[in-house]
């Protein structure tokens, strides 16, 4: 098959699920790149379709097992034109549950045919220091796993002479869905004095909850509790407080130290 351009499209407010993506197309080699960034609000407010001629990786973060809801009006949005993908998700080391399945069937519905699948670890979004999970991942090994997986789908591209000879992916995950989990609150931070007011934690907000002018204003209803606030303060004035996410960071803390590593899927 011919493949003239890679869309990387990807939800990355914490930099892990971008830095996988990048690295399976450093690996596929001498094509045309373009990302897609649809960690602001305001790129997925704009059309995204796809080709033929394209290889599309869609890279998403694993939100309680599923996919995030919050993509959920962009990717009704999305179309594509028989366009092979690889389904990409990226989880803090608990598990991937059925987010992997979820992705490769939403985009069969939208048009796409799945090539592969992969499940990769990230720091989780609840790490910090006292509560450290996946710390500094992906690392090295698994940025040079998701390269080499950008290689195998190279030669699997040209293995085929059309979209047609690709065979049904089979991906880990199991039906019905995981349920989505009850709503906690977003009212999980304190904003010390430390703060300057620098902005950085609004430009981050994938959701654009956090007010520019006053960085402790947050609109709760939009906070998916990605804590990319927190990570980005320069100062480290964002913290978590005693809370119902603060007790879930200590149980992740607790019962997800054991290393876990990315499963491919062709």
């Amino acid at each position: 098959m011919n493949i003239e351009v890679v869309k990387l499209a990807c939800f990355s407010p914490t930099g892990t699920t971008k830095a996988i993506a990048k690295a399976i197309a450093k690996g596929i080699g001498e094509t045309t790149v373009e990302m897609v960034d649809i960690t602001r609000p305001e790129v997925r407010e704009k059309p995204f379709s796809t080709s033929a001629d394209e290889l599309l990786v869609m890279a998403v973060p694993v939100y309680a097992g599923r996919v995030p809801v919050v993509l959920s009006a962009w990717l009704d949005a999305f179309k594509a034109d028989n366009t092979p993908v690889v389904c990409v998700v990226v989880y803090g080391n608990r598990d991937y549950d059925d987010a992997l399945l979820e992705l490769k069937d939403i985009m069969k519905q939208k048009g796409a045919v799945p090539l592969a699948g992969a499940a990769f670890i990230g720091e989780h979004s609840f790490s910090s220091e006292d509560t450290p999970v996946a710390v500094g991942r992906p690392d090295e090994a698994d940025l040079s796993l998701a390269e080499e997986f950008g290689r195998k789908l190279a030669d699997k591209l040209k293995s085929f002479e059309s979209i047609d000879e690709i065979p049904e992916l089979t991906v880990s995950g199991k039906y019905p869905y995981k349920e989505f989990s009850p709503p906690i609150s977003a009212d999980f931070m304190i904003v010390s004095d430390e703060c300057t007011q620098c902005g950085l934690c609004a430009e981050a907000c994938p959701t654009g909850a956090i007010n520019p002018e006053e960085s402790s204003d947050v609109v709760q209803e939009k906070c998916i509790r990605c804590c990319a606030c927190i990570k980005i303060c320069p100062e480290g004035a964002r913290v978590m407080k005693p809370s119902p996410l603060k007790d879930i960071a200590v149980k992740l803390f607790n019962n997800c130290k054991e290393r876990k590593e990315p499963v491919l899927f062709f």
